[in-house]
């Protein structure tokens, strides 16, 4: 039965509203077949702009062209079928073909400047503004590296902008990126800033601004300032959606300039996946070209040091190096003979001549052996008002989250206050210095409970501010200080729960793992005590008590899912020789977090359990939890996760031939 335009209008919709990904751009082909077959005319456009946004934004832009020339002949053929936004939407995708085909090098460059001709055609007649033109035409000249890129930038520069620019965001980070190229590092400087003051920020910016930032700042000697936009750089990053090569390539470079040779090995393993595939081969090219700079400059004094990365010939620094610049010369050899210069040789070249910067830089947030004091057992535990810290100290109640609320309450309120305030202001660094004197000032008054909040605390900060290691390292001390001073196992999870990741990071996934099983076990122990306390209760009393019990009981399940999920985390994290392990303790996290109502944990846990059955190999069990995760987010009204989760289930069926299903799980996301 031919759908009526609304109701295809809706399908289309639903699928914009998903996150890009394997589940999205099947679900666009699908509605674009569906239209090119039944119609209605009215809505080809819109579902044909769809599809090349979907091909554009999920990787796979050299899939785009064709529908985008489908959209194109519909429009010479049918205009009174585009409304005001199909236009918008076909025009805009001009600049995507130009921009971003031309990042492959097997796209002929005669292809790519007729249709840069074109756009400028169109957009001439259609009386638009010239600055995508001129944006554009000064991209291609960049890439190719032609004579005449400095005249097209002082072009588009002085070209106005108009409903196509770019964002206000990414033309200023554009414009800084070129002339930290050619050499204007002040005006770079000062231009980024002014966007930063502006507080102007979209999907890449400021992360990518903030990392050219640090490189200049480094260049110039300036250690402080360039770890100061290093860290605002990684906070930035960490909510970035797309693969941000040139951001997480900067990173690298930095720190492996900066004298921080573990940190870059441990933020090139994060991102190690760039090195095999990314978004285009441009910026393959470009992610590859910043490993060999980075690795050029750790060579003199690391490059025996160990690397293991999947799918990478490289057992040390210097294997890896030599692998990339292969790697990298092949992507250089093949744009270059396309584009008809050698650019891409030259800046393999250069990136081959990197060395260490003059200055090194300092990351510690929480110095060496801050943390390392012997717990010493107090003569009383006395512990802070219930729910007055951002850990609490109510076991019926947990917090969300280790940086939030009021803080501790304790006789002098100036120090956890000004921590807070810190916090809020977003000196992190700071704020990790107060609780490490709060938390030596319970100490030595006994107040071991106290002590070891305000030690998690500062950890914390060191976590959220990018040093991992410090962290790491003062995390096990708050838990010994926590457990010395009386802290409940509900309490001390959630400090677990946030060790997790940067012991993951920095080799101590046993430690944590410990230390869950031993949470799980002091969970289990006292479940016994109580089912052993059997004496006869005041009536009145035990019905007072029954809500309290109820609430109590609802935290400790929460607090084994919570420990379960994070184990099956850190065991993944581990490599694959622990899958099945981490898979079992996903489902388990999982059904606990369902029986107790969190159906959004719920989801997530068992989506990583099917990711970790598929690569396993075990289709049916990968098929189930999935399944299961998309179910979960529907309830939980998350559309972006289960849009990602229905991408890992329609890959699983596909892979596995069973393409019906597949059809299935696409059309229940348009409903």
């Amino acid at each position: 039965m031919t759908r009526s335009t609304d109701e295809a209008n809706r399908e289309i919709s639903r699928v914009r509203k998903m996150p890009y990904g394997i589940a999205r751009t099947q679900a666009a082909e699908q509605q674009v077949r569906l239209v090119e077959a039944e119609g209605p005319d009215e809505v080809r456009a819109y579902a044909l702009n769809v599809l090349v946004e979907s091909f554009v934004w999920g990787g796979e832009v050299e899939r785009a062209y064709l529908p985008f020339t489908k959209a194109v002949r519909w429009y010479d053929e049918h205009p009174e079928h585009f409304d005001a936004e199909d236009t918008h939407g076909l025009f805009w995708s001009f600049k995507w073909m130009v921009g971003h085909l031309s990042d492959f090098p097997d796209i002929p460059a005669e292809q790519i400047e007729a249709t840069l001709a074109d756009m400028e055609r169109r957009y001439a007649l259609a009386g638009l503004g010239r600055d995508a033109v001129a944006f554009e035409a000064f991209g291609w000249a960049r890439l190719r590296g032609s004579d005449d890129v400095d005249a097209l930038y002082e072009e588009w520069v002085r070209t106005p902008r108009d409903d196509y620019s770019q964002c206000r965001a990414c033309d200023p980070g554009d414009r800084a990126s070129y002339l930290v190229a050619r050499g204007d590092h002040d005006e770079a400087v000062r231009l980024i800033q002014q966007t930063l003051d502006s507080g102007v920020t979209c999907a890449t910016e400021p992360a990518d601004m903030l990392s050219t930032l640090a490189l200049v700042h480094l260049d110039a000697g300036r250690a402080d300032e360039a770890v100061a936009a290093h860290r605002r750089a990684v906070a930035a990053l960490a909510g970035s959606p797309s693969d941000m090569t040139g951001a997480r390539g900067a990173r690298f470079v930095l720190l492996a300039r900066g004298g921080q040779t573990r940190r870059a090995l441990r933020a090139l393993t994060e991102d190690a996946h760039l090195l095999l595939a990314a978004d285009t081969p441009n910026a393959r090219f470009d992610f590859l070209t910043d490993v060999v700079a980075g690795t050029a400059a750790l060579l003199p004094g690391a490059g025996a040091e160990p690397v293991a990365f999947e799918g990478v010939a490289a057992s040390d620094v210097a294997g890896l190096h030599a692998w990339c610049v292969t790697e990298a010369a092949a992507l250089a050899a093949a744009f270059d003979a396309r584009n008809g210069t050698d650019r891409f040789a030259r800046r393999l070249a250069e990136a081959r001549e990197t060395r260490p910067a003059d200055v090194t830089l300092d990351l510690a947030v929480i110095p060496t052996g801050a943390a390392a004091r012997p717990v010493r057992p107090a003569p009383e535990v006395v512990l802070t008002d219930a729910g007055a810290g951002p850990l609490g100290a109510d076991p019926t109640s947990l917090p969300g989250g280790l940086l939030d609320g009021s803080g501790l309450v304790t006789a002098v309120e100036s120090g956890p206050d000004r921590a807070e305030r810190l916090v809020r202001e977003g000196d992190l660094v700071a704020a990790a210095a107060v609780w490490l004197e709060e938390s030596a000032s319970a100490e030595a008054a006994g107040r071991l409970a106290d002590s070891g909040l305000a030690l998690a605390e500062a950890a914390r900060c060191a976590q959220e501010a990018g040093d991992d290691e410090g962290a790491a390292a003062t995390y096990p001390a708050a838990v010994a200080r926590m457990r010395a001073g009386g802290v409940g196992v509900e309490v001390l999870t959630t400090v677990v729960v946030a060790w997790a990741p940067v012991a993951a990071a920095t080799g101590g996934a046993q430690a944590v793992l410990a230390a869950v099983d031993a949470l799980l076990a002091e969970l289990d122990a006292s479940d016994v005590a109580g089912a052993d306390t059997g004496a006869p209760a005041d009536t009145g009393a035990e019905v007072a008590g029954a809500g309290l019990a109820e609430r109590r009981e609802a935290v400790r399940r929460r607090a084994r899912a919570d420990l379960d999920d994070t184990a099956a985390r850190v065991l993944a994290s581990t490599g694959p020789e622990r899958a099945a392990e981490a898979a079992a303790r996903a489902t388990r996290a999982a059904e606990a977090y369902a029986g107790a109502g969190h159906v959004a944990d719920a989801a997530h846990a068992f989506w990583l359990a099917g990711r970790l059955h598929d690569g396993l190999g075990q289709v049916d069990d990968a098929v189930w939890n999935l399944e299961s995760a998309v179910e979960g987010f529907s309830i939980a009204h998350q559309a972006a996760p289960r849009g990602e989760a229905a991408s890992a289930l329609v890959s699983v069926l596909r892979a596995a031939g069973r393409d019906d299903r597949a059809e299935e799980v696409l059309r229940t996301l348009t409903r």
